[in-house]
């Protein structure tokens, strides 16, 4: 029987989607709207005002990615950013090489444009399928490449299942392999990563990660919308994706958007200060959670590596209930999750991400993400693992669907029962000279 709802609470446990504003970012912005809104391109005081901010707001965000401000580029967002490295570096190293490599679990702004490119423009891409956690394995990924490789896309912390690639080995062996092509006169291999869902917790020395060109965006820490940004390495050619003015190195033509770009590079900056200490204070949260909901609800599962996982994620599968049944009576009781990636929410297809685990269907349909923020409290985790068991015992007893968990595709679930708190594990990164 549901619990009556008596007084509606809120608990917010998809920032994994969208975060809110925060206050210093909102501040910072403000100035933007009615008094310093001025075009960056004109060359009175109001233009050079706003042109003044985004570099600054460049020079800010450089220091954080150890990088120098010329490699900077604003965009209009993540997507953006995604589309802009893959789609503009294969056109404009297309006569050097057309083969591509990305994960299968990469988000569909980054598979998008590889699907694109392979079916419309000629070029040969490989998908590399992950482990049961959703890690790559190095090997594979070594195995992949080709004389005529140009391009490696490996996402930084999958958005759904919160697994941390080790992105500092990749870049070491890419740079391993250039050294051994470079005699032989092979193309060089270019390294992307999608940073958006890790930007609020790991670090991103662009120079120990050893990428080329590195996505980020607002919206995942507590920054504004329609905000992102590309690193691109000095050196790396692209081909523009907006034609018209010469903003941002002639890549993104159109004015640009002073208070959300102010705004952002003030949003990272704070997430990179603080995220040591919020790191621990959401992993304690996050094993919580995890734990409560494996210990009480039978037939669950955790999605992804135990401890090589974002902070803030717990993605579980509910055997013999829909992810979609569960969220709309969550949201009944204020309680906001989401079964996948935002940009997905619009279909009913099952999570890509959760198949590439090499997961049946089922456990797909059954998957819940829940993604911690910085308002999360230990009592909304008391709130969710007191209202969420309630439904699936609700749901499953209507249901016609009766499906029995394989142990072995359980194996989480020892481990956190035996380990309630878990510590997050990250990759090591080897500095290189600089």
């Amino acid at each position: 029987m549901l619990p009556e709802i008596k007084q509606k609470k809120e608990a917010y446990l998809d920032h994994a989607a969208a975060t809110y504003l925060a206050p210093e970012v909102e501040a910072v912005m403000a100035p933007f709207g009615q008094k310093l809104f001025g075009n960056p391109s004109s060359i009175h005081d109001s233009g050079r005002a706003a042109k003044a901010a985004i570099a600054e707001a460049r020079s800010q965000i450089a220091k954080i990615l150890n990088a120098v401000p010329e490699e900077i580029i604003f965009t209009a967002s993540g997507t953006m950013s995604d589309n802009l490295a893959i789609l503009g570096l294969a056109r404009a190293n297309k006569s050097k090489g057309r083969h591509l490599i990305a994960t299968a679990i990469e988000h569909h702004a980054v598979l998008k444009p590889f699907e694109y490119l392979s079916q419309k423009e000629g070029f040969e891409v490989t998908i590399l399928s992950v482990d049961h956690d959703g890690l790559v394995r190095l090997e594979d990924l070594e195995k992949a490449i080709r004389p005529e490789t140009i391009l490696v896309s490996v996402m930084y912390a999958n958005n759904e299942i919160g697994t941390i690639q080790p992105i500092a080995e990749i870049g070491e062996l890419v740079r391993r392999l250039n050294k051994i092509r470079a005699p032989h006169q092979l193309p060089r291999i270019y390294f992307h990563t999608d940073a958006c869902q890790a930007a609020g917790a790991l670090s991103l020395d662009v120079k120990d990660l050893g990428v080329d060109l590195l996505t980020l965006n607002g919206s995942k820490i507590y920054g504004p919308k329609g905000s992102g940004v590309l690193f691109v390495a000095r050196g790396v050619q692209l081909e523009p994706l907006i034609l018209g003015g010469g903003q941002e190195r002639s890549l993104v033509a159109g004015t640009e958007n002073v208070a959300g770009i102010v705004g952002l590079a003030t949003a990272l900056a704070l997430a990179q200060k603080n995220r040591e200490t919020e790191n621990q204070r959401l992993i304690n949260l996050r094993d919580k959670l995890i734990a409560g909901v494996l210990q009480r609800i039978p037939k669950s599962r955790l999605n992804g590596h135990p401890t090589k996982r974002l902070p803030n994620n717990a993605n579980v599968t509910i055997l013999d209930v829909e992810g979609e049944a569960m969220l709309l009576y969550l949201n009944e009781y204020g309680i906001y999750a989401a079964t996948g990636s935002a940009c997905d929410s619009a279909t009913l297809d099952p999570s890509h991400v959760i198949l590439a685990l090499g997961l049946p269907y089922e456990f797909a349909h059954g998957s819940m993400r829940f993604a911690l923020g910085r308002r999360t409290t230990s009592e909304d985790i008391d709130y969710v693992l007191e209202i969420l068991p309630a439904i699936v015992k609700t749901l499953r007893e209507v249901s016609p669907v009766k499906l029995e968990m394989d142990p072995a595709l359980n194996k989480h679930a020892k481990i956190l029962q035996h380990a309630p708190t878990l510590t997050i594990t990250t990759y090591p990164l080897t500095r290189r000279n600089k």
